[in-house]
C-alpha cells in the first residue's frame, strides 16, 4: 500500500472502517512467548507510559478502526492505567498496526502531536470511532476531531504527507505479522507472552500480577 497525497488529503469514502486488512480469528499463538529483545527492535520509537525499569512491560498493537481495540481503550484501559501504569508497576507501549489508510492517518496525527499528546490523540479517536470510522466523508470527520485536539488545516495536511513515517508503520505491520505472528487486533505482549483479542482487566491481572510478586 502506498500512501499518496490524494489518499491523505481526500481520504475517499471507500477507505472506511469496512475496508480493512482482514485478519483471521485463529489464535494459535495465544500464550506463546516471543523474544523480548526482538520485540524491542521496531521501525519507530516507542512512546512509553510508566517507568522504564518497571518489572512488567505490556506492548499493545492496536488499529484505530478496530472495534475491539476501541472497547479496550474505552472500557478497560482507564482502570488498567490507574492500577498498573500510574502506580509504576507496568511500562506500557501502544504501537500502530495499520490495516487501512484511516489507521495510518490517526497514528500519523498522534505522532505529529508529539510524545505528550500521542496517547491522548489515539484515545480521542477511539472514543469517537463511530463518528469518523463509518463516515461517508472520513477526511472531514477526522479533520473536525483533529481541530478539537489543536490541529489546523495546515498542520493536519503536513502531518499526513510524511511518507517516511507511513513507510515505517508499514514495516512495523509486516514485522508484527511475520516475526511476532500477530493474528488480530488488539494483540498484547506481556513480558513477551502473546495475548490476542478482547481482554478484560481481570484477564490482564491474571497475567501481570504473578510477574510482580
Amino acid at each position: 500500500m502506498t500512501l499518496t497525497r490524494r489518499d491523505t488529503l481526500i481520504l475517499a469514502a471507500s477507505a472506511s472502517i469496512a475496508s480493512f486488512y482482514g485478519l483471521g480469528a485463529a489464535q494459535a499463538q495465544e500464550g506463546t512467548t516471543k523474544d523480548v529483545a526482538k520485540l524491542a527492535e521496531v521501525a519507530l520509537p516507542d512512546r512509553v507510559l510508566g517507568p522504564a525499569d518497571a518489572k512488567v512491560t505490556v506492548i499493545e498493537y492496536a488499529s484505530p478502526t478496530c472495534p475491539h481495540c476501541a472497547v479496550f481503550s474505552n472500557e478497560v484501559y482507564p482502570q488498567f492505567k490507574i492500577d498498573y501504569i500510574d502506580t509504576g508497576k507496568v511500562k506500557f507501549i501502544l504501537r500502530p498496526f495499520v490495516r487501512n489508510v484511516l489507521d495510518a492517518v490517526v497514528f500519523m496525527l498522534a505522532i505529529a502531536a508529539g510524545d505528550e499528546q500521542y496517547h491522548t490523540v489515539i484515545e480521542t479517536f477511539f472514543k469517537t470511532q463511530d463518528q469518523w470510522g463509518t463516515s461517508e466523508t472520513p477526511r472531514d470527520a477526522i479533520l473536525g476531531i483533529a481541530k478539537q485536539l489543536g490541529f489546523t488545516d495546515q498542520t493536519f495536511d503536513a502531518a499526513l504527507t510524511n511518507q517516511e513515517l507511513f513507510a515505517a508503520m508499514e514495516t512495523m505491520r509486516q514485522q508484527a505479522l511475520d516475526e511476532f505472528k500477530l493474528e488480530g487486533t488488539p494483540t498484547f505482549y506481556i513480558n513477551g507472552k502473546q495475548l490476542t483479542g478482547n481482554k478484560t482487566l481481570e484477564q490482564l491481572k491474571t497475567e501481570i500480577d504473578p510477574l510482580l510478586a
